[in-house]
């Protein structure tokens, strides 16, 4: 394998880790349903796509053809999650969701004074 080919597919390994890192952060830390949406939807989707494309790249600088599974897993991906985030934020703003659901163990009446206290 070349060694420029071989740092290409370690860049792309590196952007997407610290992509699907970004957006599972996002999805712990936002503050509310809105907002951590982006994260499993926009940055997962294109750190996913990047350690596929690295794995589509290492698969064809050896020589063989991409697997069929990687470019479904990369088809598949790319359909469902614009959709399926379209869809969660339509059912949230039916439901009139503004603010984080209470934490386990939390009563309503904390998690009304805690939503006060978040800037909007």
């Amino acid at each position: 394998m070349n060694m420029l080919i071989a740092i290409l597919l370690a860049l792309l390994l590196a952007v997407g880790s610290f992509f699907i890192l970004v957006g599972s952060y996002g999805l712990a830390k936002l503050s509310d349903f809105f907002k951590r949406l982006h994260g499993p939807t926009k940055a997962s989707t294109l750190g996913v796509g990047c350690v596929l494309l690295a794995s589509v790249g290492y698969h064809s600088s050896l020589g063989s053809d991409p697997q069929p599974r990687e470019l479904l897993v990369t088809a598949f991906l790319f359909i469902t999650a614009p959709i399926s985030a379209h869809l969660m934020a339509k059912a949230a703003l039916s439901l009139k969701m503004a603010s984080r659901p209470p934490e386990p163990g939390q009563s309503d009446a904390q998690a009304g004074e805690r939503a006060e206290d978040e800037p909007a």
